[in-house]
This record gives structure tokens, sequence and C-alpha cells, in this order.
């Protein structure tokens, strides 16, 4: 199986890693506007199971591709589109991880019939540990969703949602590492604050949400079943909760996210005005 990757940033070069792993694939063309970062990212997969090249030209790459998967940023999609559209046809998979864009946006600027699916990855991807939520546009067969799936499967978790709840993926796991870090910074500062040193309050932040989160992916139990396991009656724990609560902190997650959701909403609409018209999917 052959793949053009077409963008070899953060998450273009996540995603190649992913790539190279998977048993199907035998070739990946990878481009960037710039030729020599396309091949020296192509160059750290050299010698893998998988024949790795890199260069400038999308067309070159996609064709004869049995998937074309687009990383680059949304404000560059459309011309990213117009340089592959002759050269894919309705064999040819076309994968999208760019943001905010619906699979109504492709469809409108590909060859019709051309099967495109959509995917909403995170930045731990980079190192495997990532969340990826995939959805099929109007054309894309469970086949093709399940051949994305596998494609992914280095990245991370990958889970399958109708295209209607990008934006609470987005809200949730997209823009979630954000506000994990700001937990992160705020607990490491605290541990300054308290006399720890500050490297030493970074690294205890940072392991420990990262343990936590492994813990309650891998438990099976609710969170709020894990936090009172935590919570031992009139301690210290029990005290740090109160003064969240009093400050609504749980709410304001809640908040952010829904926040993070209507954004979402707006970018889609602003990027494809067409595609909120009553044409197709409705974000």
């Amino acid at each position: 199986m052959k793949i053009a990757l077409i963008g070899s940033g953060v998450m273009g070069s996540a995603v190649l890693s992913s790539l190279v792993a998977a048993d199907a694939v035998t070739e990946v063309a990878v481009t960037d506007v710039r030729g020599d970062v396309a091949r020296e990212v192509a160059a750290r997969h050299d010698g893998e199971a998988a024949s790795v090249s890199g260069g400038a030209d999308n067309a070159a790459a996609a064709a004869g591709a049995d998937v074309v998967l687009l990383a680059v940023k949304p404000q560059y999609m459309a011309d990213a589109l117009a340089s592959v559209r002759d050269a894919v046809g309705p064999d040819t998979l076309v994968v999208s991880i760019a943001a905010g864009l619906p699979s109504t946006f492709y469809e409108r600027r590909l060859p019709a019939g051309v099967p495109v699916v959509r995917v909403m990855p995170n930045t731990p991807a980079t190192i495997g540990r990532g969340v990826s939520a995939v959805s099929p546009g109007r054309h894309a067969s469970p086949d093709h969703v399940a051949l994305v799936e596998t494609l992914l499967a280095g990245t991370g978790l990958v889970v399958s949602v109708p295209e209607a709840l990008q934006s609470a993926v987005t809200a949730i796991s997209g823009s979630g590492p954000a506000y994990v870090f700001a937990m992160v910074d705020a607990l490491a500062e605290a541990g300054t604050l308290l006399g720890l040193p500050r490297a030493l309050a970074q690294q205890l932040a940072a392991h420990t949400v990262a343990g936590s989160g492994v813990y309650a992916a891998e438990s099976g139990q609710h969170a709020a079943i894990l936090r009172e396991a935590v919570s031992s009656p009139g301690g210290t724990t029990l005290a740090a909760l109160a003064e969240l609560d009093e400050r609504a902190v749980r709410a304001a997650y809640v908040a952010a996210a829904r926040a993070a959701a209507r954004r979402a909403d707006e970018l889609a609409r602003e990027a494809d005005p067409e595609g909120a018209d009553g044409e197709g999917h409705r974000e």
C-alpha cells in the first residue's frame, strides 16, 4: 500500500511514525512546501520496513497512492486539495487531520465519489500516547474507517465518532492537553511556593498528572470513585478538594470545554460557509 503524506510538520511527522509501522504500508511519499524539510523527515525513517521518500511535489506523491493523508494547516488546505485533485480518484482514500474543516469541505473540492475520512488528533500523538477521533464522510465505508484506525494505531487511542460529535471531541481531547498543561503549571507553581525546588516541583506535577491519567484510563472505574479512594475523611485531599469546589474549578473546566466546542463550530462555519447552509454535514 502506498501512502502520500502531504505535510511534514509536528502532526504529520507523528502520523508518519505510525504509518511506517503498519504492516500493510510498503511506501510513503512525504511532501512539504520545503522539499528539503520533507527529505529530512523521510531520512529519519530510512531503513524501516516501508520505503519513505520526501519532496515538494504533492501531485507526484499522490499519483498512484492508495491513501492521501492531508496534514497541513486549515488555511492551506484548499491549496493542498487543488494540488492533488487530478491525482486522486474514487479508489483513493483521502484522510484529513486538519482541525475544524468538515468532510463536505473536501468532498466539494475533490472528484465525485472520493471517500473522505476526517481525523481529530492531539499533540500527545507525537509520543504515541495521543487520542484520534475518526469520522467518515458521505462516501467513506466502514472498511475505510477501519483502515484509518489501523494506520493511526501507533499514535495512541483511536476512536470512531459521528462527525456531528467532532466539536465535542475537539473540546475534550483536541484542546484537552492545554487544560492539563495548565494544571501541571499550577501544581508546579504551588510546589515552589511551598518550598520545593522548581525543577522538582515540575517533575512531581508532570508525573503525578501522567500517572493519574494512565490509572484512570486503565482502571475501568469512574473518575469520581478514583477521587474518593484518595480522599480520607478529614484528610489533606478533602481539604484541597474543598478549596477547588469553593472556587468552582469543576464548573470552570466544563465551561472551558463548552467554550472550545462553540469555537470549533464557529471555525468550521468560517472555514466552510457552504457546508453550513444545509448542504451535507452541519456541526
